[in-house]
């Protein structure tokens, strides 16, 4: 059997999404609205499979044929009958439930590989019996043929998303490198287009010079399209003696349904803000435009409050290694009158809780751009992974001069919450029951903080493409040098193109700390509802689960490759740093044995000492980050962040030794179970599946009634269309041509 980080084990916690009063409250119109862009969501999603690995497509498709011929109760008598236990066909359903959460048979916290915990020839009998091979024999076993060597390959290139030789991707070509990925960034910039909706081909030398292409996503090919910006993009280039080819139509196929869906949404549309926002999202994945995606998000930040919010596109780059390309994402939730009410009072209280960050006014935005703050319970999130809360757009030039949402996924968080005591590792005896007690209030504090103004703070300095700074170069001072402002971004460069590998993790970790370091404002406290000692039980146990968390993040680290596989985690780790070499005692963490007698961990935090020693650490980093971010100085923001991100086994933490007894107690990230909606008449009723493994798979099963075989032959189709990217001898697509 695989290691035990390669698996899914077959406890593996399974909640279901809870909506249904949410839905309920939607007038019919709004529960079309929704049901629109719910479809348009999740069939974006399978846009994931193809960003994600070379055979994630053929083993989607392979157990959606599968699953449709027989439902898991049904398979599993097949399955037993073929000498599988039940533990082993157990294995099965959640390797199943796991591909479809993860829209992929790689993590999307952490980016490991997972693989069947059960032997390939057993599996195989299972398959190849099955209902589904009796209707479309060479169908099935074709799928089987492609994929089974690489749905258990673990061979050390496969076990980890990355880029040449550090993992597998399919943002890029298998022989691009890091180098690669640098230049094409430099050739986008200088074309001023977007790497967000983008992957990367290495083609055959031309003339002795390297030729790449730079594929767009949208609906139409290379046919020219009147009155479109990208028209006069698709050509051939020279830049720094390569060969660039700027393509389009990457996910056609895929895309159509999303516009499709997307066309019929705006029948329904409360506003002329939601119908030009939708228009805008049509054009952009219709033409590969990413600027159509801002005007659309223009709109999108416009509409306040509405009833039923989404966002939809190419959206986080968390999985790009190079971490400029958005995973495509699709969400669809409804307002949480209640919890909402207190996040427009921290929005309220925003532009002076701003003025207590450690940075100087002059580093922050001219004019606090007052966002929406809502919290939402989540009908449909289709990608690899929901997140808890979102802050959004990504796109650093409207963030700027529109401003931005935030929302609060509340549904989400209320499975986040769900903690057993006996599964809380690493915690003292004593302080089990009070975080169990205080994780969730203290985590909507976190979330709301994070999202709100940790990544709605700070300013970036930037000189136009007519040399006009947006800050006076005299008399902006560096607060970490004394001196006038060295370095800055300019036209063309983003955060994400400029700070590429480390601009997620980096961003992510200021956001925490900002929450971390607001959450000591007693305003803020009050807002959520705590005075007095509740207060600093929510504060201790905000600032415990942060140091807890940055230990457990031990496990998103490969050593082999000295290298993080979760932004967020590498977030953690890095702010645990950070209060450990505050000293003093603030945080400890001590090797134990635990009672079943294998190695264990304890971490402590004195309380005492959050203020007077946590606070003025966390503020002094808190600075040169935001110094570091806003100047554009890379070489400094690695030297400073890499530093605090190494993982040695120096004493007395010896966190490489660490590592093991994390990875020996570490629990599984829980998959979630999501409704469907159906069109039944002019009514949109709510589909709900158990909190099982196998109710995860019936909602996949039942979510393309109309064309699920179809989608699965575009998928697969264009799979193999450019399955020559990543064939190699040691890694060849068995089965293909």
């Amino acid at each position: 059997m695989a290691d035990a980080q390669y698996i899914l084990p077959n406890d593996i916690g399974v909640f279901s999404l809870d909506c249904r009063e949410a839905f309920r409250l939607l007038s019919p119109t709004e529960r079309l609205y929704a049901h629109h862009l719910s479809r348009a969501a999740w069939y974006g999603g399978l846009a994931v499979l193809l960003q994600t690995s070379p055979e994630a497509p053929y083993i989607y498709a392979l157990l959606s044929r599968l699953f449709r011929a027989q439902d898991p109760d049904q398979l599993r008598q097949h399955a037993l009958s073929e000498g599988l236990t039940e533990e082993e066909y157990q294995a099965f359903l959640v390797y199943a439930a796991g591909v479809y959460s993860n829209m992929g048979n790689y993590k999307s916290f952490g980016d490991t590989k997972f693989v069947p915990n059960l032997p390939k020839e057993k599996l195989e009998r299972v398959i190849l019996g099955s209902e589904a091979a009796q209707q479309h024999p060479e169908e099935v076993r074709s799928l089987w043929q492609t994929c089974r060597e690489l749905m258990f390959s673990l061979e050390p290139r496969l076990r980890h998303l990355g880029l040449g030789k550090e993992g597998i991707t399919t943002y890029f070509s298998g022989d691009c490198t890091m180098e690669d990925a640098k230049l094409a960034q430099d050739f986008l910039d200088s074309q001023n287009l977007s790497a967000y909706n983008t992957r990367l081909f290495k083609g055959v030398p031309q003339d002795g010079k390297p030729c790449y292409e730079v594929r767009l996503a949208s609906v139409l090919g290379m046919e020219p399209a009147l009155h479109s910006e990208m028209t006069s993009k698709l050509k051939s280039y020279e830049f720094q003696g390569s060969h660039f080819q700027v393509t389009r139509g990457d996910y056609a196929p895929i895309l159509q349904k999303v516009v499709e869906h997307l066309e019929k949404a705006k029948a329904y549309a409360a506003n002329s803000q939601q119908e030009q926002m939708l228009a805008q999202y049509i054009e952009s994945f219709t033409q590969g435009s990413i600027e159509a995606h801002k005007k659309g998000s223009r709109f999108w930040i416009q509409d306040k409050g509405p009833i039923v919010e989404s966002y939809i596109g190419f959206i986080e780059s968390y999985r790009d290694p190079f971490g400029s390309r958005g995973e495509f994402e699709g969400f669809v939730a409804m307002v949480n009158k209640a919890m909402s009410a207190k996040f427009e009072c921290l929005v309220a209280s925003a532009e002076q809780l701003l003025k207590e960050l450690p940075w100087p006014p002059t580093f922050e935005k001219d004019k606090f751009l007052t966002p929406d703050f809502t919290s939402l319970d989540v009908l449909t999130f289709s990608g690899s992974g929901i997140p808890a809360g979102i802050n959004i757009p990504n796109y650093d030039d409207l963030r700027q001069t529109d401003g931005f949402k935030n929302v609060s996924l509340g549904n989400v968080l209320a499975v986040a919450y769900a903690t057993q005591r006996e599964k809380l590792t690493f915690l003292e005896e004593e302080d089990k029951d009070l975080f169990i007690r205080w994780k969730g209030p203290s985590f909507d504090v976190q979330v709301g903080l994070h999202e709100l103004l940790g990544h709605g703070s700070g300013k970036l300095f930037v000189q136009d493409e007519k040399g006009a700074f947006n800050f006076d170069q005299e008399t902006v001072i560096n607060p970490e040098t004394g001196e006038q402002i060295q370095s800055w971004y300019r036209s063309g460069e983003t955060w994400d193109s400029k700070f590429s590998t480390i601009a997620s993790s980096y961003e992510e970790c200021r956001a925490e700390s900002v929450g971390l370091y607001l959450c000591l404002n007693p305003q803020v406290l009050e807002i959520f509802g705590f005075e007095g000692a509740d207060a600093e039980d929510v504060i201790y146990v905000n600032w415990l689960n942060m140091v807890r968390a940055g230990l457990l993040a031990l496990e998103f680290y490969t050593p082999e490759a000295s290298s993080w596989r979760q932004a967020h985690m590498q977030a953690r780790f890095v702010i645990l740093r950070v209060l450990l070499e505050a000293g003093e005692g603030l945080v400890t963490v001590t090797p134990t044995t635990g009672a079943d007698g294998r190695p264990d961990a304890r971490v402590r935090l004195d309380r005492n000492k959050i203020r007077p020693v946590g606070k003025p650490a966390l503020e002094r980093f808190l600075r040169k980050l935001q110094v570091l971010k806003s100047t554009g100085d890379v070489a400094g923001g690695r030297a400073l962040y890499e530093g605090y991100a190494a993982v040695t086994d120096a004493s007395p933490e010896c966190f490489l030794t660490l590592r093991d007894t994390v990875l020996l107690r570490k629990e599984s990230r829980k998959l979630i179970v999501q409704p469907n909606t159906r069109l039944e008449g002019s009514e949109v009723q709510l589909l709900e599946y158990e909190a099982s493994a196998a109710g995860l798979i019936r909602s996949f099963s039942e979510r393309f009634p109309e064309d699920g075989p179809e989608l699965e032959e575009v998928l697969t189709q264009l799979a193999t269309a450019d399955a020559r990217f990543w064939k190699s001898p040691s890694e060849a697509l068995s089965g293909q041509a």
